[in-house]
């Protein structure tokens, strides 16, 4: 009984655990739901900084900014992505927290797989995330993988695309709500 009590108590010592996924609401011209499986075991800093913005609602109402056709869908700028803002710089922005390490893995950019956006230095992830329409190999080992779509991969590829090389959106569609799943 004295062991089970330690270790307990260093159970919540260390804080409360890292959430298991999320459930984004689509909105715009997308209907659906997506459940994501985060992989706190891979990217734990990662996983942490979608969980706590998500729980904050900090993604709720930003919109899917970049979308290449064959390639991803690309989300999160909590700054500059919000749909009833100004979104000539969404994309450009991020959270206030700052920007996290690298967590790179031997996990391959598959379809479905969610990796963390950046800018050219590894180490600036910040708030940004992709969901990928179809494997990207080049991509393995250069960008964190945080998790992959476990339902809804069909309402991901309703997104609305881009144009020219950057994949800007027009017409955005967003995430409505998103919520952090046990």
């Amino acid at each position: 009984m004295r062991k089970l009590l330690l270790v307990a108590a260093a159970t919540l010592a260390a804080g409360p655990a890292l959430a298991t996924g999320l459930e984004i609401e689509m909105g715009g011209g997308v209907s659906g739901t997506v459940v994501i499986d985060l992989f706190e075991d891979v990217a734990p800093q990662h996983v942490e900084r979608i969980t706590t913005l998500a729980e904050e609602g900090a993604y709720d109402g930003v919109v899917f900014h970049r979308v290449i056709d064959g390639f991803m869908a690309q989300t999160g700028d909590v700054e500059f992505g919000v749909a009833e803002g100004d979104l000539s710089q969404a994309g450009t922005g991020g959270s206030d927290l700052p920007d996290l390490p690298a967590e790179f893995s031997e996990l391959p950019f598959d379809r479905g797989t969610v990796g963390m956006a950046r800018a050219s230095d590894p180490d600036s992830a910040n708030s940004q995330f992709f969901i990928m329409f179809a494997p990207a190999p080049h991509l393995d080992g250069q960008y964190t993988v945080v998790g992959e779509v476990t339902s809804g991969m069909d309402v991901i590829d309703t997104v609305a695309r881009g144009d020219g090389p950057s994949g800007a959106v027009a017409e955005p569609d967003l995430m409505e709500r998103v919520t952090v799943t046990e």
